[in-house]
């Protein structure tokens, strides 16, 4: 998750005053995404099945990577 700008490859959601931007070619593989945020940052859980973990933070969720 970054701070970005739209472009033409990119679908742009509204969500309670806050603007997402997803890649339109990612979004089709990883759907659905849910956004959460958390005391320490925030938790991202997608339609993604990562095996044992997210390699780079760790986690070992199966279908999320918490970083």
């Amino acid at each position: 998750m970054a701070l970005d700008e739209p472009t033409s490859n990119d679908q742009e959601f509204d969500v309670s005053g806050f603007k997402y931007i997803v890649n339109k070619e990612f979004l089709d593989r990883a759907q659905p995404i849910k956004v959460d945020f958390h005391m320490y940052g925030f938790k991202l859980d997608c339609g993604i099945d990562f095996g044992s973990g997210c390699s780079g933070c760790g986690t070992s969720a199966s279908s999320s990577c918490g970083c």
